[in-house]
Order: C-alpha cells, then sequence, then structure tokens
C-alpha cells in the first residue's frame, strides 16, 4: 500500500509541477550563475572511532530565481567509503549545472571507515554496516529539509514532494539503498545495531526526527550497485543508472566488489544487472551505459560530462515535467558549460616526476585546483598565472591527480599521474 501511496503521489506532483516547465527551465542553462550555502550543518552521529561527527553538506541555488517550489536533488559524492568531498569533481559539476537550470542542489557528507580497515580487512558484514551509516545520513539530509519546510519559512525555496536522490561511485551506492532498503523487514538480521551510531532501524538516529524521509521521486545511480535487488519492489521510485561496462571498481553486472582492488567484499548488482530487474518489476527506469569505459569517465572527460548531465536532465524533466522518458543521449540540448576548453589545454609531462606543467594556449590562467582520487582538494591557487603555471610536486603522494583549470573564457579539466 505504501508503495501505491508514493506512485501515486509522484504522479500527481509531476502534473502539478508543468506550470514551472514551460521555456526551457530545468532543461537548459537559464541562469548565468548559482549561490552556493556551505557547510550546513544537517546533523550528527557516531563516527567509527566513537567520535560524534557533524553531517555538513553544500546547498546550491540558481541566482536571482523567484521560485519558490523548486525540485531537489541531494547528491552523495564517491571515494571508496573511505573519503571523498562535497565539492569533489565528481560531484561539483554536477551540482553546478543543475542549479543553473532552476533546481536545488545538495552535495552531502556522510561518515565514512569500515570496521576492520585495514587489518584484517573489512567483510560483508562490515562494508554493510557501512553503507547503512551512510543510508541513515542521506535520510537525516532529507528530514532536515523537511524539517526546514515545515518550520524555518522553506529556506532553500523546495517541494518536499520532488526529492530525488542521487550519487556517484560510493555515493550512488549509498543512494541506491537510501531509496530502495526502505522498510525495515529489508534491513540485514546480521548488521550489529547495539554498535554506537547504528541504531535507528532503516531511518536511523542521525538527525532531525520526526519527519518522513520517504515519498521520494527518484534515484541517479553513476556507477553504483545495491546488495540485493529483492530491496527494489514495484512502485517504487525511478531510476537512472550511467555505468561503464569495462568498471575496474563498481562491478557493471552482478560480481564481487573490492575495496581498493585488494580486499574482496561480497557480491553486488551493478547496473548492468539492476536495469533488467527494475524494468521486470515495473520500475519507470533508463540505464546507459558507457562503452569500453572504465570508473566514473564523467570526472575526467568533458564529453562524458555532457553525455551525463544530458541523461541526468532527460531524467528529471521526466519526473518534474512530465516529459517521455528519453534513455539515449542526443547531444541537440545540453552545452556543458565547464570544461568547455579542454581542448585548448595541455598537461606535460604525463606521468610526471617533479612537476607538472599547465599551458592553456591563448587563455589567461586565473586559477587552479588539484583533486586527489578521492576527490579531495590537495591544492588550489588564485595568483595570476599568464597562459601558463607550474605546480610543484612537494609532498603530493604519487597517484592520479584531476586539475581543474579556471580562465575567464571558463574551465578545463585534466587528469595527471605523479610517480
Amino acid at each position: 500500500m505504501k508503495k501505491l501511496y508514493i506512485l501515486l503521489i509522484a504522479i500527481f506532483v509531476a502534473g502539478a509541477s508543468i506550470a514551472q516547465c514551460t521555456g526551457d527551465r530545468y532543461r537548459k542553462h537559464v541562469f548565468l550563475d548559482y549561490d552556493v550555502t556551505t557547510g550546513i550543518n544537517f546533523g550528527s552521529n557516531i563516527d567509527l572511532q566513537g567520535s560524534t561527527v557533524q553531517l555538513l553538506m553544500d546547498v546550491y541555488e540558481p541566482q536571482g530565481d523567484v521560485e519558490t517550489a523548486r525540485p531537489l536533488m541531494i547528491l552523495a559524492h564517491g571515494g571508496n567509503f573511505l573519503g571523498g568531498t562535497t565539492n569533489g569533481a565528481d560531484v561539483l559539476p554536477l551540482c553546478e549545472n543543475f542549479s543553473k537550470m532552476g533546481y536545488v542542489v545538495a552535495s552531502v557528507d556522510y561518515r565514512v571507515g569500515f570496521n576492520n580497515f585495514p587489518i584484517p580487512g573489512p567483510d560483508s558484514v562490515d562494508a554493510t554496516e557501512t553503507v547503512v551509516r551512510t543510508v541513515h545520513d542521506i535520510r537525516a539530509a532529507i528530514r532536515y529539509f523537511k524539517m526546514d519546510y515545515s518550520t524555518q519559512g522553506n529556506t532553500f525555496g523546495i517541494d518536499t514532494n520532488m526529492i530525488v536522490i542521487g550519487g556517484v561511485s560510493a555515493g550512488a551506492i549509498a543512494a541506491m539503498h537510501t531509496v530502495y532498503l526502505d522498510d525495515i523487514s529489508e534491513m540485514p538480521t546480521y548488521i550489529d545495531t547495539t554498535q554506537a551510531g547504528l541504531g535507528g532501524g532503516v531511518e536511523g538516529n542521525s538527525g532531525n526526527p520526526g519527519y518522513f524521509s520517504g515519498n521520494l521521486m527518484g534515484c541517479i545511480n553513476i556507477a553504483g550497485a545495491i546488495r540485493d535487488t529483492t530491496w527494489m519492489q514495484p512502485g517504487d521510485p525511478a531510476l537512472l543508472s550511467l555505468h561503464g561496462d569495462a568498471d575496474g571498481t563498481v562491478p557493471y553486472g552482478t560480481d564481487i566488489i573490492s575495496l581498493l582492488g585488494v580486499v574482496d567484499i561480497m557480491e553486488v548488482h551493478g547496473s548492468g544487472s539492476v536495469a533488467p530487474d527494475a524494468t521486470a518489476k515495473g520500475i519507470d527506469n533508463c540505464l546507459y551505459t558507457h562503452p569500453g569505459q572504465d570508473h566514473t569517465p564523467h570526472v575526467s572527460n568533458a564529453a562524458y560530462l555532457d553525455t551525463t548531465l544530458t541523461l541526468m536532465r532527460n531524467f528529471m524533466v521526466h519526473l518534474v515535467c512530465g516529459d517521455p522518458m528519453e534513455c539515449t543521449y542526443n547531444g541537440d540540448i545540453l552545452t556543458v558549460e565547464n570544461y568547455k576548453i579542454n581542448k585548448d589545454i595541455s598537461i606535460y609531462p604525463n606521468p610526471a616526476i617533479n612537476e607538472i606543467n599547465i599551458d592553456a594556449g591563448d587563455h589567461m590562467i586565473t586559477g587552479v585546483r588539484m583533486y586527489n582520487v578521492l576527490g579531495k582538494l590537495v591544492y588550489s591557487s588564485t595568483a595570476p598565472f599568464g597562459h601558463t603555471t607550474v605546480i610543484q610536486r612537494d609532498q603530493f603522494p604519487s597517484g592520479i591527480y584531476m586539475i581543474e583549470i579556471n580562465t575567464p573564457e571558463g574551465k578545463g579539466l585534466k587528469k595527471a599521474i605523479l610517480r
């Protein structure tokens, strides 16, 4: 009965929101810029070390918008459940672009870490408990917005009946479990809920009690997976999945997932397995496969970012405006404003040992930011550079990095390897 109620509410809201969907709103960049409020405390809970963690989020809104009943996207970053940031290169372009289309977008933090990491290594129980902690934290974020709507005057101008949960990599795993692990009867019985910070059933105790964290419109899964597809039931929220079929981090199909490519943990069901199961159950869904691509190609390639944004846009206007579901990329609608000068930027040597040279061609470099593989900002400078600049190796360890280059004409994003 609950599933049917949620489905009927979603249908009603899609029809009721058509008035907002005239013109290009929710389909293109109709706002020149966005406003972001960082470090909003939406809850707290106990981490694996027994310390109280304050849960923070950044909220992006279209600059100058007067609409007061806007759809809300809540996005969770990646990072192997070991790290990641709310402004990492995996989620930041999504927040920036969708806020310019008229959405409110919240990039949320969540508790990370595993029991038994690094020695002897987490098992399937440890990993499941970690995912449940993230579910508790994301549900606290949902409840925060509903609390704000009810008691604080709807600070962010949202419609609480139009909430979509999404994420990238580990964040996508967290998002899928938040949306589909939604009944106490589905909670795995082997989870030790007596651990501090793990009680509270499906809802958890991460903050804002007394508000319903369900009634969600949909789920956006970028390179994620789910532990058990039986948690997905007819009438559940719609699903968009984007995944490279050569993903070596999160399986595209049904396979064993490992931590950092070293510790095998458990069998999970990636996008390639989830989509046909959702279809068989009548769940409104799209699967877009990046042929031959590894994990999260949108992070390092502007073309894949454009594809990702366009498919996400198609999914959102289907839910919000009632447009037909469009599961293919036609390339005729969304032009990525971010990273549009990639072709003009060169980075060398690559791999590098002592320094990374950046040449922006005819563009003047106004800022440089570098992120590690977990999405953590490790270097930032806004000094005037001219057309070229150099990042010294200094203390940076060997590994893969993403470098964002700002210019007056736009941004570029390049992958760099340090050896």
